[in-house]
């Protein structure tokens, strides 16, 4: 559907269609299977995060209450903020910063 769309629209999709590949038939997933997906297919981004505060408040809130689920947005919300704590969105703005 997305064959033309943009790069930053791909991007979102392929964020979706994980999350969706992932989620239980009401579209949610468990907080322990949300902290699986992010250490399996969002692992370059944590690498090297896990002494930093924020990092262990977005896990610690994954570990508690661990049969309560989470919807798209939540997720959404908890990929965005490890990307934010990541050494490797640094990488990504020197190389634009370098062209």
């Amino acid at each position: 559907a997305l064959e033309k769309g943009s790069d930053l629209e791909k991007a979102f999709a392929t964020a979706a269609l994980v999350y969706n590949n992932s989620a239980d038939p009401e579209g949610k997933l468990s907080k322990a299977e949300t902290k699986n997906l992010l250490h399996t297919q969002f692992s370059r981004f944590i690498q090297g995060q896990e002494n930093k505060p924020k990092y262990q408040e977005i896990i610690s809130a994954l570990d508690e209450e661990p049969e309560k689920k989470i919807d798209f947005e939540d997720f959404m919300i908890s990929l965005v903020s490890l990307a934010l704590l990541s050494d490797l969105l640094q990488e990504i703005k020197n190389v634009k910063s370098t062209k």
